[in-house]
């Protein structure tokens, strides 16, 4: 027989909730949103999902959808993107300090500290991501694979390759074109520096944050930050 839960207190209360580019957070009545974290634009908490402090999640101008049975634990950063949205299915485990931009993470899953999954990145079922390690930009890693401590993974399906062959790694990052991906920029034989480009572009883009507006997500009152 299914039991009712009662929640007698509002959702987050002392959490940031803002709202980014005229979306608001949404979490479900069952999630806990810690003190101190941030939601920010159109972002949505499942049931019984748990968001610790100072963890931050951003769509900045993509969607972060979070499933049901997930912990995003502190100072965690997920980032949603044009052209790449997150979704993060249920019962996901995110460790404190990993960083997760615009990629997808199918769900029973865990992330450990420090690890870094990139745009277009997408995490299979029941895969994980150990202590400080990269899957980056395009690249897929199958339902079960673990990604080692503090290793690579790149391409679709994902090498794993170790810190040690830098020479391997830059073989692989090349064709999966992280400053097109990441930043709309590519950079050719010839060409000047793309930084002062991509500088410029994401100070365009996070110029939105001027309108932002901060609530309370118990009462749904508005004001300028």
């Amino acid at each position: 027989m299914a039991v009712r839960e009662h929640y007698l207190h509002p959702v987050g209360r002392g959490a940031v909730y803002v709202t980014h580019r005229n979306a608001r957070p949404r979490v479900d009545e069952s999630a806990y949103i810690a003190p101190t974290a941030v939601l920010c634009g159109d972002v949505s908490v499942g049931a019984h999902s748990r968001v610790l402090f100072g963890a931050v999640i951003t769509a900045e101008g993509g969607p972060v959808a979070i499933g049901s049975n997930c912990i995003i634990m502190e100072q965690a950063v997920v980032r949603g993107v044009p052209r790449h949205p997150v979704q993060i299915g249920d019962n996901v485990l995110v460790g404190p300090h990993a960083h997760l931009t615009g990629c997808v993470v199918e769900g029973d899953a865990r992330i450990a500290t420090g690890a870094m999954l990139f745009n277009g990145a997408r995490l299979g079922v029941t895969a994980e991501v150990e202590f400080g390690a990269v899957v980056h930009v395009n690249t897929a890693v199958p339902p079960g694979m673990a990604v080692p401590m503090g290793w690579f993974a790149g391409g679709d399906p994902a090498e794993l390759v170790p810190p040690s062959n830098w020479e391997r790694i830059r073989e692989l990052m090349g064709p999966l074109d992280y400053p097109g991906t990441v930043f709309g920029v590519s950079r050719g034989p010839g060409r000047d520096p793309a930084m002062p480009d991509i500088a410029r572009r994401y100070a365009r883009g996070l110029a939105m944050h001027r309108y932002d507006e901060i609530y309370d997500g118990a009462r749904g009152s508005e004001t300028r930050p």
